[in-house]
């Protein structure tokens, strides 16, 4: 059974690990465009679905647990 405790870890660890990446990829992507490097687009648009798929996968571990 999943407690309390469980899905606060979960929501900790998915903002935490979701804004990281997000936000790194979406940093990195957008010095790449400010200097004129246009691939860095492909950094800086996923950034933020990157982020919250990390947290629905995350979630999806701990719904494993109950079944």
């Amino acid at each position: 059974m999943v407690t309390r405790s469980d899905i606060l870890v979960l929501g900790l660890t998915a903002g935490v690990t979701g804004s990281l990446v997000g936000g790194l990829m979406f940093g990195i992507g957008m010095g790449l465009v400010a200097d004129g490097i246009h691939i860095g687009w492909l950094l800086a648009l996923p950034g933020a679905p990157v982020g919250g798929l990390l947290g629905y996968l995350l979630a999806r571990k701990l719904a494993k647990k109950l079944g």
